[in-house]
């Protein structure tokens, strides 16, 4: 009994570690001859590690598919904490409202 609870938090971790936000764009052909185009920025054909928005992408001529390469806080103490999105690090802060050099504990993200 202990390692079928042993597995089924083990899947609950792998689960709420792997819900990346995914996207994908498909184009006409003709269309991305010279990249793909994201929130107003063209990227080049191929393996993008990271957008200016965030994302791991992969573009060809005829698509483009990203996901997030942050992970977005969804339980945490709304009347303490606020949610500050850090560009440099490409994440969420979850820090206290009234001492924002503070960081908030017991906070569930999901991505």
């Amino acid at each position: 009994m202990k390692s079928f609870l042993a597995f089924l938090v083990a899947m609950g971790i792998i689960v709420a570690l792997g819900d990346a936000y995914c996207f994908g764009k498909h184009y006409k052909p003709g269309k991305a001859d010279k990249g793909c185009m994201l929130n107003g920025k063209l990227y080049p054909l191929g393996h993008i590690e990271r957008t200016e928005d965030c994302y791991r992408c992969d573009c060809s001529q005829t698509e483009m598919r990203c996901c997030s390469i942050f992970s977005t806080p969804v339980a945490y103490d709304k009347e303490n904490c606020e949610v500050i999105f850090n560009e440099e690090r490409c994440d969420f802060d979850v820090v206290q409202k009234n001492d924002p050099s503070k960081k908030c504990s017991r906070v569930a993200r999901v991505g």
